[in-house]
């Protein structure tokens, strides 16, 4: 098929229509409308025949509501002949979640053939793809290639014959011009004049957009021109509210990524607060401990502060409750009597006063004294994990 023969100008009308606000706007969510004006555009370029127009559309019970619609023809082949059907695609206000209506748009010497499978008296149309409509996969694109294949298999139009009375045997059916916009209709044998069929619904008023941009040549010029110019103002807004959707998308992504920064830094100082509790947990703990015994330490102070004015010997004012203290007691001493002789040995080898091999021969000697200081520091170890349960108990039983 060729292509439309305005695509840019199809584009244009549909993008406008399915833009606009206010009363006038069409009533399809907002979510689907890029999806409506997609469906469309295909089938105008797979089937240039089908054109969208706006019209209004008037329901069983009586509401009107403004739509769009595919007003045209579709090509179909009977018995090697090519034929156009005319029909009108409405979109209804759940499309494209539901199906289209399509009707059949009969010109005034076509009929429609009564009984037919697909197709009511009224020119409703029921084919199976309509039936099992699935959202989003259904499209009118293959909508229209089923209603070619099925009325090319049993046409649902026949034209009216001017003899009332039809010949038993009538010959093969040939393409008979219309004096529609249509190029030609499926003709059969002359058949019994029958009254029209009912119509599928058509406009009750003009579109506001011209009926998908064709301008009558009766129009005034000056209401051509408010015409244009609405127009023009409706796809300025629209080149506006795009800009403004993606500069506000831009910022709205913006704003997720500085919320998820958020979260993960208030997940940070959460953690952190937790440990700092938990350390100070444990520092008030130890702050107990060392108050305990600073209490059981300045009892002491206060027991033996007038032994400080009789003269004793500086080891007596320590009373070794147990072997381990007294241990702790020699070692210490040992410890610090050796640290005072390497003392004096370093000094004495600096000034001379003792020879380089006699010092060596003194050092090689220490083995002993590295051993007392690694006892002193068993023995401190123990006493650490002594101390605080010793101190409870002497506090108690109130001996010092």
């Amino acid at each position: 098929m060729p292509p439309p023969a305005n695509p840019q100008a199809t584009s244009h009308f549909l993008s406008t229509v399915l833009s606009q606000r206010g009363p006038h706007s069409l009533p399809y969510a907002e979510d689907t409308k890029w999806l409506i004006r997609q469906h469309l555009l295909t089938l105008t370029s797979a089937f240039p025949s089908l054109e969208p127009k706006t019209a209004t559309f008037t329901h069983n019970d009586g509401r009107s509501v403004h739509l769009l619609q595919a007003d045209g023809t579709v090509p179909i082949s009977y018995h090697n002949v090519s034929y156009n059907i005319p029909l009108i695609v409405w979109l209804l206000d759940s499309y494209p979640r539901h199906p289209p209506a399509v009707y059949l748009n009969p010109t005034p010497n076509m009929l429609i053939k009564r009984p037919h499978p697909y197709v009511n008296p009224s020119g409703l149309v029921s084919v199976p793809y309509l039936q099992n409509w699935i959202y989003p996969s259904s499209n009118l694109v293959d909508l229209a290639r089923e209603l070619s294949g099925l009325f090319s298999r049993d046409p649902p139009l026949y034209s009216q014959g001017p003899n009332p009375n039809p010949s038993p045997k009538p010959p093969p059916p040939q393409p008979q011009s219309s004096s529609g916009d249509y190029g030609g209709s499926v003709a059969y044998p002359p058949s019994p004049a029958r009254p029209m069929m009912l119509r599928p619904p058509y406009p009750a008023s003009p579109s506001p957009y011209g009926g998908g941009g064709r301008v009558s040549q009766t129009d005034d010029a000056a209401e051509v021109y408010k015409r244009n110019a609405i127009n023009k103002i409706v796809e300025a807004v629209h080149g506006d509210l795009s800009q403004m959707r993606k500069a506000r998308e831009t910022e709205m992504e913006g704003l997720l990524a500085a919320q998820g920064v958020l979260k993960r830094r208030e997940e940070e100082v959460n953690r952190g607060v937790k440990e700092m509790r938990d350390e100070m947990e444990a520092l008030e703990t130890q702050l107990q401990v060392v108050l305990m015994n600073t209490d059981v330490l300045e009892a002491w102070v206060r027991q033996n502060e007038g032994r400080a004015k009789e003269n004793f010997e500086a080891e007596e004012a320590f009373d070794c409750v147990d072997s381990l203290s007294k241990q702790m007691l020699e070692c210490a001493a040992a410890d610090l009597a050796i640290e005072d002789v390497f003392f004096s040995l370093d000094k004495a080898v600096q000034e001379g006063a003792v020879p380089f091999d006699q010092y060596l021969r003194n050092v090689s000697s220490s083995i002993g004294p590295l051993r007392l200081k690694f006892g002193l520091r068993r023995c401190r170890r123990m006493f650490l994990v002594w101390l605080p349960g010793r101190l409870i108990m002497l506090r108690d039983r109130k001996v010092y």
